[in-house]
């Protein structure tokens, strides 16, 4: 099976062209809310990850480069040469480890809510939750989420957005799930970072246990870029304020044209 083969793609709209890269356990249409708030006129290639959505189920083991592989079959079969690219998550270490691979085909680097220069402390407490996902299974792992994902006041607003998340994460391939977050729990590129060239932003929720603000500022230091911290919010920024990335998305490719 070829890279491009068996994975959900989805094209839509016109103008510049932007990949949106989603995190583990989450789906293509994570990035509507976002998309439906951008101002830029963009066309906007998103898929499902292996595992994810109604891509191919692949079990063994994950990497970067295998995701960063995908993508690049991907936008090779859209025949996009070079083009503007987001990752949330587990995409933003896609989105980092594609530029790294392929500088001369990204114009700009958002990334969003991602991980870099963990501490052993930290790294002890993510790797603590892979083993949990091992041991207990993915539904057990994605209640423990939900607190880390959402504040207390969207919880209570939008339960079905909460419950939405969980059913449609709890959908996927559970080995394929627990294969992808691992690369989240060990992958780290921040160190690099300084090795890219490129327009990058980087932006997180203020109280984001996962992708802390430490995190983010380090990251934006290395790509010697702009970082954005959403107040209170936690990792789902996607879902609880896709209007606020989606107006940081438009500042930043109006800074930088096509």
């Amino acid at each position: 099976m070829s890279h491009a083969e068996g994975l959900n793609v989805k094209r839509s709209g016109s103008g510049r062209k932007v990949v949106f890269v989603h995190g583990v356990g989450a789906d293509l249409e994570s990035w509507q809310g976002t998309l439906s708030c951008l101002q830029t006129r963009v066309e906007a290639l998103t898929f499902d990850l292996r595992g994810h959505g109604e891509s191919v189920k692949t079990h063994g083991e994950y990497s970067l480069e295998m995701f960063s592989a995908d993508l690049l079959a991907i936008v090779d079969e859209a025949g996009w040469a070079c083009f503007d690219l987001v990752g949330f998550s587990l995409g933003g270490l896609i989105a980092q480890r594609f530029a790294l691979d392929y500088p001369d085909r990204v114009r700009t680097l958002t990334i969003i809510s991602s991980v870099g220069g963990r501490t052993d402390e930290e790294k002890a407490r993510v790797l603590a939750r892979a083993e949990t996902l091992a041991r207990e299974g993915a539904r057990a792992h994605m209640e423990a989420s939900v607190p880390r994902w959402f504040t207390d006041e969207f919880k209570l607003a939008h339960p079905e957005v909460v419950a939405a998340r969980m059913a449609r994460s709890l959908a996927n391939d559970p080995v394929c799930y627990a294969a992808a977050y691992k690369v989240l729990a060990t992958g780290d590129l921040a160190d690099e970072l300084s090795k890219l060239h490129l327009p990058a932003i980087v932006m997180t929720g203020e109280a984001d246990a996962g992708s802390t603000p430490r995190m983010a500022q380090l990251m934006a230091q290395q790509l010697r870029a702009p970082c954005v911290i959403f107040p209170r919010l936690k990792h789902s920024v996607l879902l609880e304020a896709p209007d606020q990335v989606a107006l940081q998305i438009d500042s930043f490719l109006q800074r930088h044209p096509a």
